[in-house]
């Protein structure tokens, strides 16, 4: 069975929504951050760069980056239809989940995450700072580029939609209003309404 290594609220969680609409069964084992046990040892013989997701397979390999584990899902799963048939469509996909690895979620993380680029205390607080601002920008460029309908993909779910789901929410915690959008806030209901997300709720994964 797959093992999932995961932490409440982060984009792990895209994975886990995935492998639900999938239907593939997997084990969920969650990584307490609060404890830092993501830079203990036993965590880091797992997944050496101390983050998550982790998905490792019955044969033991391990697999990192929410965007690879998305697409092996999608790969393992084919009948899902979890990516477009049509090449263009397929990139408008990818060029979605790409901008929330590259942008929105780089921008979310300057909040928290700014020893990554930074030594002092005056660069962490204007990072920390510029945060609404920034995720304000992507949520706009989200709402005018990226949602083409209900989903990423007009009326199909497609592996930009967990991954989004995610990342839009965290707006509210980063000082942005969702509501603000109503493409965005479309979009969250219908997330909300599919089984995957209640079942990730349920579980107390979200």
């Amino acid at each position: 069975m797959l093992k999932l290594y995961y932490c409440p609220g982060t984009i792990s969680i895209a994975v886990a929504i995935t492998l639900e609409e999938a239907g593939l069964p997997y084990e969920a084992i969650k990584v307490d951050f609060k404890a830092a046990q993501q830079t203990k040892p036993e965590y880091l013989a797992i997944n050496s760069k101390g983050r998550v997701p982790a998905l490792v397979l019955g044969d033991g390999t391990v697999l990192t980056e929410t965007g690879a584990l998305l697409e092996y899902i999608a790969a393992l799963v084919p009948a899902a239809n979890l990516v477009p048939q049509r090449p263009e469509d397929a990139a408008h996909m990818r060029s979605a989940m790409y901008y929330l690895a590259s942008t929105m979620h780089v921008a979310h993380a300057h909040k928290m995450r700014g020893s990554r680029w930074a030594s002092n205390q005056a660069s962490f607080d204007d990072m920390t700072a510029k945060v609404p601002e920034t995720m304000a920008a992507s949520a706009a460029h989200v709402a005018a580029e990226v949602l083409r309908g209900p989903y990423v993909m007009k009326d199909q779910f497609t592996l930009a939609d967990p991954y989004l789901f995610v990342v839009c929410n965290w707006l509210q915690g980063d000082g942005v209003d969702p509501a603000t959008y109503p493409k965005i806030a479309s979009f969250l209901d219908h997330m909300e309404a599919r089984a995957s997300v209640r079942t990730i709720r349920e579980k107390g994964m979200l």
